[in-house]
């Protein structure tokens, strides 16, 4: 990545650590340049620099802030999410929220329940955060800010950015 502009912070929708490794090392993995396990241990799993992806499709952020044009608002009416993502990868941060290509992602180990594929997985919720992980978190999220330079206004939960579902680090804190 050549700039960093923000965080975003998932969960992995796995039980442990060693299950998010695991997952890592499939060709179509998603990933994440940090890792912390429910004991507030912080893995590194990417360089800050390389591309990752843990994003997916953006939400237009002028639709969250309540800031969009005329036009924007039409062209949106029609629920399109490929569209839409689109449609924001052409503007740049902060017009549209950080994305694969100059956020860093932050996964917390942490399922979503109940488990097994009987259940949609929006009706799932995820496990809460414990306290620990968001002791790690904040730490993380601080130090990551300071050194790069990301202000506090661009640190966001994935489903707040992107179609996920909304339980998604509700309970992480930072």
């Amino acid at each position: 990545m050549s700039s960093i502009v923000g965080i975003v912070v998932h969960q992995t929708g796995s039980s442990s650590a060693d299950s998010t490794f695991h997952s890592y090392a499939n060709a179509s993995a998603n990933g994440a340049h940090f890792l912390i396990d429910k004991d507030g241990t912080i893995y590194q799993t990417a360089s800050v620099y390389r591309k990752t992806a843990h994003v997916g499709r953006l939400k237009a952020r002028c639709l969250a802030e309540h800031r969009c044009s005329p036009a924007e608002i039409k062209s949106l009416k029609a629920f399109n999410p490929a569209a839409e993502h689109a449609k924001e990868k052409k503007k740049t941060a902060p017009d549209r929220f950080p994305s694969n290509e100059d956020a860093i992602g932050i996964e917390l180990v942490g399922e979503a329940l109940p488990r097994g594929n009987l259940v949609p997985d929006h009706k799932k919720v995820y496990e809460t955060v414990t306290p620990s992980q968001n002791e790690a978190l904040q730490w993380l999220i601080r130090n990551l800010s300071q050194t790069l330079g990301i202000s506090a206004q661009e640190v966001f939960r994935h489903p707040d950015i992107s179609r996920k579902n909304h339980t998604e680090a509700s309970t992480a804190q930072w």
